[in-house]
């Protein structure tokens, strides 16, 4: 499976993977679907960081806004698939989240299930980087584009934010 994967891996501020495939699966087509494969995302991701003896990420509502919005980008095609403005939205999100210290994004382009997604970003070693990173806090984003391929986000931060830090 993995060997289908095509690895697109672009930096920018920090290493920030990019990953496609063509690997035929299921895609969610309504926001109830996206937010349990939002929640199925973080599980995945929480339960590899465990395995790792890494804390668990908190999701966190305004970071998921950030990379939702990013998500649709790619899949309306008004931006290139890849991590273009990363640092705008890293920027929005700090005078969001205070005392933020680092941060890295994942993007994704796929149809397949929550469980393949995280298991391929794992297989990637940039992908695998940012999930193993010293990150505290996350968002998530999908979007669907007019071909049925499910575009993603997953941003990292690191914050000292007492609400957030643990």
């Amino acid at each position: 499976m993995i060997s289908k994967i095509v690895l697109m891996i672009i930096s920018l501020l920090l290493v920030q993977p990019v990953l496609a495939t063509e690997i035929n699966g299921q895609t969610s087509e309504n926001t109830t679907t996206d937010a349990h494969y939002q929640k199925m995302i973080l599980h995945y991701v929480n339960d590899y960081r465990a395995k790792h003896h890494l804390s668990p990420l908190k999701l966190l509502n305004p970071i998921s806004q950030e990379a939702a919005k990013h998500s649709q980008d790619m899949a309306n095609k008004t931006i290139a698939f890849g991590h273009q403005h990363f640092e705008t939205r890293i920027k929005h999100l700090y005078k969001e989240i205070k005392d933020c210290r680092a941060g890295a994004e994942n993007v994704a382009y796929y149809k397949l299930d929550a469980k393949k997604l995280v298991d391929a970003w794992v297989a990637s070693p940039g992908h695998r980087r940012n999930i193993e990173g010293h990150y505290n806090v996350t968002g998530i984003g999908i979007a669907h584009g007019k071909k049925g391929w499910a575009y993603y986000t997953q941003i990292f931060l690191r914050t000292d934010d007492k609400r957030y830090a643990g």
